[in-house]
């Protein structure tokens, strides 16, 4: 991978989830093996995460200042020393630590600007960290998130949607429902602006922002990126976006 001259953002993002993949089989599926070649008695060891999606336990590169981002030393020695799950998640959380490193020095090895940065970052953050997997909290946020999807789905459907791209919808969530209310709806809330785009700038970031629905097309929008605040959609009794109103026009 290192011999090229550029690489896109896909490319490193490829390599990210390769040896993310063998990191994740070493501290899974082989993690007897893994613990078996931790010896303590050896010299400080690393663990690679590989290309091909495989792993291997070595010594660090010679090479000083190494040409890569090197993975924490002497896991081993901790190994008999803790117990085996708080060993296994130690190693899981450096190892977070590393792939991040790697691809982000890739980022600025083949000069990636702002926008080629956000994007590689939202890439990997949609992928459960090496830690979350090993832990099992992935797991546990994907069933927290289906009951929330599912119960918000029933209250859609007896209270015409909770952010229904009605007047009510484009208001803060503080002045859109008494407190008791509020405390009900705050996950659902929070889930569905987790994954929504904004129809100006295309990010799903912004989920304690304020955000607007345009009652033609139904999109949601920052309401920084269409210049309306809190105050002043609560006078707006129908809200265009932009591109709707200039479509009005032309006609």
């Amino acid at each position: 991978m290192e011999g090229r001259g550029t690489r896109s953002v896909e490319e490193i993002f490829e390599d990210f989830k390769s040896r993310r993949a063998g990191i994740i089989k070493a501290l899974t599926t082989d993690v007897e093996d893994f613990y078996r070649q931790c010896d303590p008695e050896k010299e400080n060891l690393c663990l690679y995460g590989l290309l091909n999606e495989k792993w291997e336990v070595n010594l660090p590169v010679e090479e000083v200042p190494p040409e890569l981002p090197e993975p924490v030393l002497g896991i081993n020695f901790a190994r008999d020393g803790m117990q085996e799950k708080d060993w296994l998640s130690l190693v899981a959380v450096h190892s977070d630590t590393w792939l991040l490193s790697l691809a982000f020095y890739f980022g600025a090895r083949f000069s990636f600007d702002k926008t080629d940065r956000k994007r590689l970052f939202n890439l990997i953050n949609e992928l459960p960290t090496v830690f979350e997997i090993v832990t099992g909290a992935a797991k546990k946020q994907v069933k927290e998130k289906s009951s929330v999807s599912n119960n918000s789905g029933s209250k859609s459907k007896s209270s015409s949607k909770a952010r229904a791209p009605e007047t009510q919808s484009r208001l803060p969530k503080a002045a859109l429902q008494p407190k008791d209310e509020e405390e009900g709806l705050e996950e659902h809330e929070d889930d569905e602006h987790g994954e929504a785009m904004c129809g100006a700038c295309g990010d799903s970031n912004g989920a304690d922002e304020f955000w607007i629905c345009c009652d033609i097309c139904e999109k949601w929008f920052h309401g920084k990126c269409v210049k309306i605040t809190p105050a002043r959609a609560e006078h707006i009794k129908q809200y265009k976006c932009p591109s709707c109103s200039s479509n009005k026009r032309a006609r």
